[in-house]
């Protein structure tokens, strides 16, 4: 019996898998162009919401704030978009999907018994951006690490230090939160004087250089101020200083502040005492001795020449 009707049957089998296999995959490729056209079209999207000028968009949000809840938003997004594209995939192939949503259930049951550390980490990330406790770009103490919050995400907030390193924290292991970026940043310092200065005349001239600096620097949302008489030290008089700046300025502000007081008290005169020591060599002690001079002050620390 001759077998060109079964090689023919074979030949076209063979063709229709072929054009099912290359349909198939060119379902997936849709599929996966649609979600990356998705994702970035949702990106945009949520930029164009989020990070828009303040007079340009309906929420009145702060601009950090509003970074944040874009970086949060687009990795909800993101996850999303993959998981229905894995889905997507799976039926082009013909696997039931409620089959696999059900596993997909039990094993995300069985999961979280052992990744609960992780569930809280996402759960605590939510309240920490739903409270907004912090926010990207922000200064921030978090667990006894300082730095700049750089990044926030549902698991894990990302601090840089001053010093450059980069501190890793799970939401779930933040316990304690300072936040030194939410409203004016306190400045306030002693400046010492010689007791042998007249105290008044002291606070006149700082009065002058503390106003001058009120009207000259923009840092300052109040103050800065001479509070008084601070401590009566060792070696001189303390006066303190006051003021409140911008988050963030505190540490220029007073290193200006301070260099426009040195100046001021130079050039009115005015000694700020520092530590000295009188050395009295032993020729002159026996000389004294055999005179009978004595001297209370022949060793002493922080005294005026």
């Amino acid at each position: 019996m001759p077998d060109l009707n079964l090689s023919f049957l074979d030949s076209e089998a063979t063709a229709q898998a072929l054009l099912g296999i290359l349909q198939a995959l060119g379902r997936v490729l849709v599929i996966i162009v649609a979600a990356v056209v998705a994702k970035r079209m949702t990106r945009a999207l949520v930029d164009r919401y989020f990070l828009a000028r303040l007079d340009e968009r309906r929420l009145y949000l702060a601009e950090k704030r509003a970074r944040t809840l874009a970086l949060l938003v687009k990795s909800v997004v993101t996850y999303v978009i993959d998981f229905i594209v894995i889905l997507s995939i799976l039926s082009v192939f013909n696997v039931p999907i409620e089959s696999v949503l059900a596993a997909a259930g039990i094993v995300g049951l069985a999961v979280g018994f052992g990744a609960q550390n992780l569930v809280r980490d996402v759960i605590t990330g939510f309240f920490i951006v739903f409270e907004d406790q912090f926010a990207v770009g922000e200064h921030v103490k978090v667990n006894g690490k300082e730095g700049i919050v750089e990044e926030m995400g549902l698991r894990v907030t990302k601090i840089r230090s001053f010093s450059g390193e980069l501190h890793i924290i799970p939401n779930g292991a933040i316990s304690e939160v300072t936040n030194l970026s939410r409203g004016p940043i306190r400045v306030m310092f002693e400046v010492e004087v010689a007791y042998e200065e007249d105290i008044d005349h002291v606070l006149s001239v700082l009065e002058e250089i503390t106003q001058r600096a009120a009207a000259e620097m923009d840092s300052f949302q109040e103050g800065p101020k001479v509070l008084g008489v601070n401590t009566l030290g060792a070696s001189g008089v303390s006066v303190l200083i006051w003021g409140r700046v911008k988050p963030g300025e505190q540490w220029a502000a007073g290193r200006e502040l301070k260099r426009r007081i040195k100046i001021g008290l130079d050039e009115a005169g005015i000694e700020i005492p520092y530590p000295r020591q009188v050395i009295v060599p032993p020729e002159v002690t026996k000389i004294r001795a055999a005179f009978g001079i004595t001297s209370r002050h022949s060793g002493d620390e922080g005294g005026k020449d």
